[in-house]
């Protein structure tokens, strides 16, 4: 009867071990089930990824929104950017800013991602504000106060503001236009004088320089305009040299233009 006896707490033991495995188990899956969804969430979570800013170089911003025009943007842009492959010069960082950070989806349906929202992000220095034209930059955007003031107030520290095409009209709307000369997309002057009568509007020509402000006709000449600010800060050899990396003729004599005296 004893060894009976011993046999069935042998036989319970080995159960209850049995059980116990078991549980382990299912207490091991359950709270493995459990992390899944935070380590899925935390996977889908996209790292923020910042544009490297070189100390000791122009910081140039590009204003982007819903239905900016890829030429007024990216021909700039490509000359700027350049830049950083010439030596012996003070180069420029390129980024954009926009008020978002989801994609932006230019005129042509390219979506670009901005690096900054300057409705929440704390924006870098800008040397070299850029306002390329977009679809409604003779109507609702200029309605837009908060990009406005952002333009005005970004303005007022950057050693440059350049706009491209209807470009122009955002700078006008802001009043930081109104004691200088410039000029906007050819068959939209007529709108522009008409918008603001009191600015000096030259037509007939690629780009204008007054004091800080350079605005362009935009279009494929706005690699002109880019070119000309290279020119004004690099000289004629580097600026002939960022031309013809992108195989453009350049010859600042030859381009219709008007320069204020400085």
């Amino acid at each position: 009867m004893k060894l009976n006896g011993t046999l069935a707490a042998i036989i319970l033991s080995r159960k209850t071990m049995r059980y116990t495995s078991l549980l382990i188990v299912l207490l091991t899956l359950l709270f493995s089930c459990a992390e899944k969804p935070a380590q899925k969430e935390q996977a889908t979570t996209p790292q923020r990824l910042f544009p490297k800013l070189e100390a000791n170089r122009y910081n140039v911003a590009f204003l982007i929104m819903d239905g900016v025009y890829n030429t007024e943007f990216t021909a700039p842009y490509d000359i700027f950017q350049h830049t950083q492959y010439r030596e012996n010069i003070k180069a420029m960082n390129t980024f954009t800013v926009a008020n978002t950070l989801q994609p932006v989806t230019s005129f042509e349906g390219v979506r670009i991602l901005p690096d900054y929202d300057y409705t929440q992000d704390s924006i870098p220095r800008v040397d070299i504000l850029v306002v390329p034209s977009a679809e409604h930059h003779l109507d609702s955007d200029l309605k837009d106060t908060v990009m406005l003031d952002f333009v005005k107030r970004i303005s007022g520290k950057a050693q440059f503001v350049t706009s491209h095409c209807d470009g122009a009209f955002v700078l006008a709307q802001t009043g930081i236009l109104d004691q200088v000369a410039s000029t906007t997309f050819p068959s939209d002057i007529a709108k522009y004088k008409t918008m603001f009568p009191q600015l000096d509007v030259k037509d007939n020509v690629l780009f204008v320089h007054d004091g800080k402000f350079i605005t362009s006709a935009g279009g494929a000449k706005s690699f002109e305009a880019a070119l000309y600010l290279c020119e004004y800060l690099y000289g004629k050899e580097i600026a002939e040299s960022l031309a013809g990396g992108l195989v453009i003729d350049w010859n600042l004599e030859e381009v219709p233009r008007f320069i204020a005296p400085q």
